[in-house]
């Protein structure tokens, strides 16, 4: 979803007026499930030949990487075929704890970190941080590039060169100047999608992704599948336990996409939009009961007011001549997703306003160097959902229910909007979602990791993932919003997401953990900067 996912929860959305492909029947249209048992045949035989990575020197550990065939479309699994990207540290079988115990190898754990669009392929180096040794003793780490993305066959929309425009406006109750000029940008991108990838831009979908997902467990010689999959990667594993439950070893859904068919994916967005205004709010709360280091002000409401100063001034002068509204704004969604950027984004404001731009201006500046993976991610993230469900194709539908939910939830509804708008005006047929769930007994046991304040994948979503595969089991940090879990700073979830992977021990159905400890204030960003964001 969005800046990985979209969520929903106000808003009516109008189905019977949209146009849609035929729904899947069953688990998958029988064309289709054949052509994925023949593309998992053929990679079964073929495995894959891990060699050196392209980027190894800069990476660190014995990270090795190949490439897995899969058929564009599988309902003609002997027509044309695409590779995706793989990557892969083995088991180290070394007990972190103790140097003279070999631990037992239980085979693969595929990650999927979400987006869609992001690329896993980066996955297996968090073997090296401490809170992975024990798992990276035990499993071989499997990332691996989905369809579309990186070297998977990349899609494009839009000349990157043109993808980083900056500085950028941004209007949190827009006019409707603002929403013609970005109503034309939308359609001129759905059109730049459908003219650059023609014909193949329809296979690109969750249901393939599922599908690919099969073949990849084939090809790593893996009779059942292991997978951890974050945010959309949450969906994706929905809908391969659906498709494939007899394939499945565990599986473990971090930050959960509601997987509900009537929410994916319009209402999902509008429900995310709803959930980010409290964790904006929680983000404010924070630099208030520590005014003492930034001076931002002593209530919430203080806070807001020094952020809408810094936009109006941004809109008249931009920060270093490339960080207008726009920037200021793409750079603080990110606190609704991680509270460990809290201090950067806090500093850079409250810098700015006393004179500084410099911190802002790192945090906020659009790099011309990360345009084309950049445009990558948001050609594959539309292709998929716009693929994936029936959107609104009239514009006063996105008005009115975003000029309503705008009303509570101001911050980042309309940023939403533009995101997604390319999906009402998408060529080619739309799938219509399937309709996720398992039975008593189908599917191995399941964890769920979900915390109660994220805001990129609302709590909803794992109350309705938990209600519909069956066996499935709940842990929730609770009163916190981190978007991503595993392995991240709560020993009390990593400590079930062990439990799991390493013994198949899950706790009882609905088990909380207290929340992780919010960050500390800092009065100066740090000399050097951190590491690129990742999978804890």
């Amino acid at each position: 979803m969005r800046a990985a996912l979209l969520y929903s929860a106000a808003g009516s959305l109008l189905l019977s007026a949209l146009t849609a492909a035929p729904a899947t029947e069953g688990r998958s249209a029988a064309p289709e499930a054949h052509g994925t048992a023949v593309a998992a045949a053929r990679a079964k035989a073929a495995g894959v030949r891990f060699g050196p990575c392209d980027d190894a020197q800069d990476l660190p550990g014995s990270m090795r990487c190949g490439t897995v065939t899969v058929p564009l479309d599988y309902a003609q699994p002997n027509g044309r075929q695409i590779r995706l990207a793989v990557s892969r540290t083995r088991a180290t079988q070394k007990d972190p704890h103790n140097s003279k115990h070999k631990v037992r190898r239980q085979g693969a754990l595929v990650y999927n970190p979400g987006g869609p669009g992001a690329t896993g392929l980066y996955f297996p180096i968090v073997g090296l941080l401490p809170e992975w040794k024990r798992i990276a003793a035990a499993y071989d780490l499997i990332g691996y590039a989905p369809r579309g993305v990186g070297r998977s066959a990349p899609l494009s929309c839009q000349d990157p060169e043109r993808f980083f425009k900056a500085p950028t406006q941004a209007q949190t109750h827009p006019s409707a100047a603002f929403k013609k000029e970005r109503i034309a940008q939308a359609k001129a991108y759905a059109h730049g999608c459908a003219e650059r990838a023609g014909g193949t831009l329809r296979h690109y979908h969750s249901l393939n992704n599922a599908r690919d997902l099969d073949v990849l467990r084939a090809a790593l010689g893996e009779t059942r599948l292991t997978f951890l999959g974050s945010s959309y990667g949450t969906y994706l594993g929905a809908l391969y336990a659906t498709l494939f439950p007899a394939h499945v070893r565990r599986m473990v859904f971090d930050s959960v996409v509601d997987p509900d068919p009537a929410e994916i994916w319009y209402r999902n967005n509008l429900a995310q939009s709803a959930a980010f205004e409290g964790r904006w709010r929680d983000f404010r709360r924070w630099i208030a009961r520590h005014d003492g280091v930034y001076g931002l002000g002593r209530t919430a409401r203080e806070v807001r007011s020094g952020y809408e100063r810094a936009s109006a001034r941004l809109a008249a002068e931009p920060a270093g001549g490339k960080v207008g509204p726009g920037q200021l704004q793409e750079a603080f969604l990110q606190a609704g997703y991680y509270d460990d950027q809290w201090p950067l984004l806090a500093h850079a404001l409250s810098a700015y306003l006393k004179g500084d731009p410099k911190p802002l201006v790192e945090q906020a500046s659009r790099y011309p160097e990360a345009a084309a993976e950049a445009e990558n991610t948001r050609a594959v993230y539309l292709a998929v959902e716009c693929n994936d469900a029936p959107w609104p194709t009239d514009w006063r539908v996105w008005d009115r229910d975003n000029t309503r939910l705008a009303r509570t939830a101001p911050f980042e509804t309309w940023d939403n909007v533009w995101t997604n708008l390319p999906c009402a005006y998408w060529r080619g047929p739309r799938q219509r979602p399937l309709d996720v769930g398992t039975a008593p007994g189908e599917l191995p046991p399941t964890l769920i990791l979900a915390a109660e304040r994220d805001a990129a994948t609302p709590y909803d979503g794992a109350l309705e993932l938990r209600r519909r595969l069956a066996g499935s089991v709940l842990v929730t940090e609770r009163n916190a919003g981190a978007h991503g879990l595993a392995g991240g700073p709560n020993a009390c979830v990593n400590g079930h997401l062990e439990a799991y992977l390493l013994e198949g021990r899950l706790p009882g159905r609905r088990t909380q953990c207290a929340p992780h400890a919010e960050p500390e204030p800092q009065s100066a960003a740090p000399e050097k900067p951190g590491a690129e964001r990742g999978l804890r």
